[in-house]
């Protein structure tokens, strides 16, 4: 589990983040959902800490992040995994050495303990046979897969996804969803979420906020979300729903 209590930042005098509490659940897929520029990127940035928080505080399971002495920080970013919107491959590597990196960067495991996990990953996301090929060889949709066998490498507690079905078609789209679902739950990870697809949001959404203008004005799950009275949600879910209805028909 992941608390956030009153997190805020500016940027340049502007306020980004204007005191966001939340709580994202252990085996559940949470979103972080919100029109362009409410504020869900510098969020995400914040809770992993690439962005230093001007107040509040972060607690990973308890343990406080924000203000953690440089062991428990790098202790704690050990267990978290990322999948980035373009899937940041290395293009000079191949498929497994991809999702090798990370176990040569932050671990001990010797030489077989390392191609047993990296080849396990890779069944996981169903790209054993993919595994020699280079990122330019393979479609949009497996290095999407190639990115979760990376984040997961590292047998991770937090997964933290930005826009994963970014550039795809609607039925790839689905699989990307149920996939990071399926890993979620199999592995209980705290996963979270950063995405503007209804389609998504409506599969895979177990708890849900959204955020407008910098702050937090709806939590639920994708069972209520068309019951808010938000105004706010009601244009957002509305608008980008027609969008995804209209992309999944042309």
């Amino acid at each position: 589990m992941i608390e956030l209590k009153n997190i805020k930042k500016q940027f340049n005098g502007r306020d980004v983040l204007k005191g966001i509490d939340a709580t994202f659940y252990r085996g559940k897929t949470n979103m972080i959902i919100g029109a362009s520029g409410t504020g869900k990127s510098v969020l995400l940035k914040c809770i992993v800490g690439l962005v230093q928080v001007d107040n509040g505080d972060i607690l990973y399971d308890q343990r406080e992040f924000t203000r953690a002495d440089k062991d428990l920080k790098r202790e704690i970013r050990r267990e978290i995994g990322m999948l980035f919107q373009g899937g940041a491959l290395f293009d000079s590597k191949t498929v497994e050495q991809n999702v090798l990196f990370p176990l040569d960067m932050l671990t001990k495991m010797t030489k077989q303990e390392k191609a047993d996990r990296v080849a396990f990953c890779l069944e996981r996301v169903g790209l054993s046979q993919a595994s020699k090929r280079m990122p330019s060889e393979i479609s949009g949709g497996m290095k999407k897969r190639v990115g979760i066998a990376r984040a997961i490498a590292l047998q991770t507690k937090y997964l933290f996804v930005d826009e994963p079905n970014s550039g795809l078609d609607p039925l790839t789209s689905i699989k990307i969803d149920n996939l990071i679902q399926e890993i979620t739950q199999e592995n209980n990870i705290t996963t979270v979420i950063v995405s503007h697809d209804m389609n998504s949001v409506m599969e895979i959404g177990e708890h849900i906020i959204f955020l407008y203008q910098g702050e937090k004005v709806w939590q639920g799950d994708n069972k209520s979300i068309f019951h808010s009275e938000v105004k706010e949600l009601n244009e957002f879910v509305f608008c980008n729903k027609l969008l995804s209805d209209l992309r999944t028909h042309l």
